[in-house]
């Protein structure tokens, strides 16, 4: 039955993130479709568009026109512009989608697995489970130590909150499948 949870939330997850990503594709396609229509459609309104942002980022008002002129110039600097500087939007990645689910699903099996090896080295469940929640703990551990290591936080910090949700988490997952049966 762990098997093939494991097999199962990795297909849904690896879907689910190559899903994700293709949205990601597909909005940005949609976002500079318009963009284009709408320089064709209402060139003035985005000639405003720009001199807005520039004027955001403090561009000195005599600066503003010229540099302005400059990006209108070319219709796919304009549109690059409008697509980055006015929506906030980069061009995904076109391979994005399959990597997203490949590391996605790959995760899941990793992590799925890691609580499930000590079922295959001990004869009975108890003693299964008491590996597992060991296991899982100083994996939990490990990971958000090495977390820690790569942001702001404390390394130990991040390891022992680390722990702490994702000890309660598995609990309230026992919890749960023993409450149901």
């Amino acid at each position: 039955a762990g098997l093939a949870e494991v097999a199962a939330g990795a297909i849904a997850m690896g879907l689910g993130g190559y899903l994700a990503a293709k949205t990601d594709v597909e909005h940005f396609a949609s976002e500079r479709a318009r963009e284009e229509r709408e320089i064709i459609e209402v060139p003035e309104k985005e000639v405003a568009e720009v001199a807005d942002v520039l004027r955001s980022y403090g561009l000195a008002e005599a600066m503003v026109t010229p540099v302005v002129e400059a990006i209108c110039a070319d219709k796919t600097r304009w549109v690059d512009f409008m697509m980055r500087f006015e929506l906030g939007l980069e061009q995904p990645d076109p391979k994005r989608a399959g990597n997203s689910a490949l590391t996605i699903a790959g995760s899941y099996i990793a992590g799925g697995m890691l609580p499930l090896a000590p079922y295959f080295f001990f004869d009975s469940v108890k003693s299964g489970l008491l590996g597992s929640v060991v296991v899982t703990l100083l994996a939990l551990f490990i990971f958000g130590y090495i977390k820690g290591r790569f942001t702001t936080t404390h390394p130990f910090r991040s390891a022992w909150q680390t722990v702490l949700v994702g000890g309660l988490a598995a609990a309230a997952a026992y919890g749960i499948a023993k409450a149901i049966g």
